[in-house]
């Protein structure tokens, strides 16, 4: 098998991009630390053509270097928003009608592979800080709460894996494109 060049891909320019339809799924970033983290998020947002990207609280915002470094240019390609803190941010997407997914181990919740979110309805993803997770406060206001189920010795993966897993999740399911 012969490797994809950069022509195979068909990759689209960064107006093209901007101007075409996107998955009906907004990601939240609450207080994600690590400007790696969010550089990976921006450029899986990128990838899946998520909708917005919501950064809150302590989380950083475009322009910076470290951002750029794993982002590789999808924080000019990728719409997004700052707010002060994550409640803002979910009273404002509530406002707007999105279906509330936190992203967290917590009691009651659904396995990533039982959930099938539904075309015609704008969800949004919240992810959590790397130590503590989504606020406890955040995941009171979700309307769902999903949990990757995992087998091995570590409780949890890096915020930009499991992101990148549940960014997936929904792009298989509502991929219009």
């Amino acid at each position: 098998m012969e490797k994809k060049s950069i022509r195979d891909l068909n990759r689209v320019d960064l107006e093209h991009f901007r101007r075409q339809p996107k998955m009906t799924l907004t990601v939240v970033l609450d207080n994600v630390r690590s400007l790696n983290n969010i550089g990976s998020i921006f450029r899986t947002c990128d990838a899946f053509a998520v909708e917005t990207l919501m950064l809150c609280g302590i989380s950083a915002c475009p322009p910076s270097p470290e951002i750029h470094k794993t982002a590789l240019g999808a924080e000019n390609s990728v719409n997004w928003r700052y707010f002060h803190t994550t409640e803002d941010c979910i009273t404002h997407l509530q406002r707007e009608g999105y279906t509330l997914c936190c992203l967290e181990q917590v009691k009651g919740s659904i396995e990533l592979q039982e959930f099938t979110p539904q075309k015609g309805r704008r969800y949004a993803l919240i992810l959590g800080h790397e130590v503590e997770g989504v606020d406890q406060a955040v995941v009171n206001q979700c309307d769902i709460c999903l949990e990757i189920p995992q087998r091995g010795t570590k409780h949890s993966l890096n915020v930009s894996v499991s992101g990148g897993i549940a960014i997936w999740h929904f792009f298989s399911h509502l991929n219009t494109l």
